[in-house]
């Protein structure tokens, strides 16, 4: 149980601001954020099982927010319909809960409470799933943030929180407004730190396939927050 009473003043340099939920996305520098604290538990994430080419790790858990307190929720499973996602929709999916080392971090905290302020403009829920997600490039084989192509995730929210890009090129964000435009809208390459927020209803999303850089390993680390969370039909 996390208190969230006290937030520090924001800082954040707003490269896009916020009309309202409904016209606007929101890309935000979060410079209070001292990523370093987040970049080293990327190392320990499982493999996602739902995937071949063993090129993404993955967790995820559940937050609720009551008031000024954070609250962790009960390990659940996680659920997408075919109708926005073509390659796993319709799979019940199980991945381990986010660390508990992780989960006490102040850096950890305040990117939840950050992504929170938009959920309260733009979403009934109180409830947000945090995807921590590495994906991984080699030399011989690239890298797919987003192997279901140009879609949705179901949700009202969705938040991408760059941590770290290390010896690769690639994983540009893209938003489009529907399937059919060829030109996004938005296209950048999120850099540590920040936080791309937009609705999922409004917009589609895609993240082109990373390379790696050198000789060795590249990775490209972040967090998918979304509100809310997504579960099969009977939880």
């Amino acid at each position: 149980m996390l208190d969230l009473s006290k937030p520090q003043a924001r800082p954040q340099e707003f490269i896009k601001p916020a009309v309202n939920c409904l016209v606007s996305y929101v890309l935000e520098m979060l410079t209070a954020i001292d990523i370093q604290q987040l970049q080293p538990t990327f190392a320990h994430l499982p493999a996602d099982p739902y995937l071949e080419g063993g090129y993404r790790f993955r967790r995820l858990s559940h937050f609720k927010v009551e008031g000024d307190r954070l609250v962790q929720q009960p390990h659940r499973r996680f659920f997408q319909g075919k109708q926005v996602n073509p390659l796993l929709g319709d799979v019940v999916r199980e991945y381990a809960e986010l660390e508990d080392e992780l989960v006490q971090q102040e850096a950890f905290q305040r990117m939840v409470w950050e992504f929170y302020q938009f959920c309260q403009i733009c979403s009934p829920h109180r409830e947000i799933g945090v995807h921590q997600i590495r994906t991984i490039a080699s030399p011989q084989k690239q890298g797919n943030p987003a192997p279901e192509g140009i879609h949705r995730d179901g949700v009202d929210l969705v938040g991408i929180f760059a941590v770290d890009r290390h010896h690769i090129r690639g994983a540009e964000t893209h938003l489009y407004l529907n399937q059919q435009d060829r030109q996004p809208i938005f296209s950048k390459v999120l850099h540590p730190g920040e936080l791309l927020v937009f609705k999922d209803d409004q917009y589609l999303h895609y993240t082109s396939p990373i390379k790696a850089t050198g000789y060795g390993q590249g990775t490209r680390d972040v967090f998918v927050l979304t509100c809310p969370g997504l579960f099969p039909p009977e939880e």
